[in-house]
């Protein structure tokens, strides 16, 4: 199947292209203004390529009844309020992207309401990342559908009939898309991650296929990459000791710069197709030094005609008659005696 790809900004991603690398703060900044430019320094120098971040606008998107997924904080009596502290100004937004930019980074960020949408729109998202509880949100859609940027579609929350009209409506609107498989659990344990989704998803949609991966982690990245993710997004902290709910499902800035270097190195390795008869002709020299050669077993007379247990075998195979030949070997008569251990070569057959 013909996979379609498409660029984010100068950036193509699909089939023939490097896996995109995504470090994801979300809210690991913890409301701190200062924090959200250190992550951008730490994820540029770990290798990503790009940056994504939640925009949320607790009036816009939350209400007073929000619960609360888990009870982690001491200090947001309710949802609401954390999402509140959470929030930057359209001039604070404006300065990361411009941080991120100077980095060499793609600048994304999730909207979760209208006036995220518009909030972004005037900073030229390059991409939309819709996060996986508003792929059943229409009206979050028609917002950006204006922008003509390619959507990334994740899909934690959503049964495949979801995400399938969530597909229909990007396409009706002529928007470049990208699927991303997510498992909405913090962390996601090994067997709910749900690697088997990557192929599903290519061939369902004919589009690049990514991993929104919150397992806390590199493993997970590295089978998506081996199973030809074009996509890889990861959340990310700075330590395991900090504070927020995404800790857990997150992976250090050590470990991104792991998990970038792995990711091109299996993409290298996939690249470098091997042909095995190929490769064992360019070992021939390495074969003579670790391949063995026949020996006397023990002390053989002259006139000795050779039987399987007069044999053993030695390093190294240039020494003699490589022991892969024994069978040609056997039943020849020895011209000469053979003390146990040496090597016996052709010139001692008779």
């Amino acid at each position: 199947m013909d996979i379609q790809t498409f660029a984010i900004g100068s950036r193509r991603v699909g089939p023939g292209e490097p896996c995109l690398v995504i470090g994801e703060v979300a809210q690991a900044h913890d409301g701190s203004l200062g924090m959200a430019h250190a992550f951008l320094d730490a994820i540029a120098a770990a290798g990503a390529e790009a940056v994504k971040f939640q925009t949320h606008i607790a009036r816009a998107e939350s209400s007073a009844d929000e619960p609360f997924r888990v009870k982690f904080s001491q200090q947001d009596a309710t949802r609401y309020d954390y999402w509140k502290r959470m929030e930057f100004s359209a001039e604070q937004w404006a300065g990361l992207a411009d941080h991120a930019r100077e980095k060499g980074l793609i600048f994304l960020s999730s909207p979760f309401s209208d006036e995220a949408v518009d909030l972004l729109t005037r900073l030229g998202m390059p991409a939309w990342k819709i996060p996986s509880g508003e792929v059943t949100n229409p009206l979050l859609f028609e917002r950006i559908a204006a922008s003509g940027a390619p959507v990334l579609l994740s899909s934690g929350m959503s049964s495949l009939a979801e995400i399938d009209r969530a597909v229909a409506w990007i396409r009706k609107h002529g928007l470049p898309l990208g699927v991303f498989q997510c498992t909405s659990q913090y962390p996601s344990p090994p067997e709910g991650i749900g690697l088997n989704l990557l192929d599903v998803y290519r061939s369902r949609y004919g589009v690049p296929v990514g991993l929104s991966d919150h397992s806390g982690t590199i493993y997970a990245g590295l089978a998506a990459a081996t199973l030809g993710a074009s996509m890889l997004e990861v959340h990310v902290t700075l330590s395991r000791e900090m504070f927020g709910p995404d800790v857990p499902a997150s992976i250090t800035t050590g470990e991104l710069r792991q998990l970038v270097d792995g990711v091109r190195f299996v993409e290298k390795a996939l690249a470098n197709p091997q042909d095995k008869d190929a490769v064992a002709g360019e070992m021939a020299a390495m074969r003579q030094t670790f391949g063995k050669a026949l020996v006397a077993a023990r002390d053989l007379a002259a006139g000795t005609r050779l039987q399987r247990a007069d044999l053993s075998a030695r390093k190294p195979a240039s020494a003699g008659i490589p022991a892969e030949q024994l069978e040609a070997v056997l039943g020849k008569q020895l011209k000469r005696p053979i003390a146990s251990g040496a090597f016996i070569t052709r010139k001692d057959l008779a």
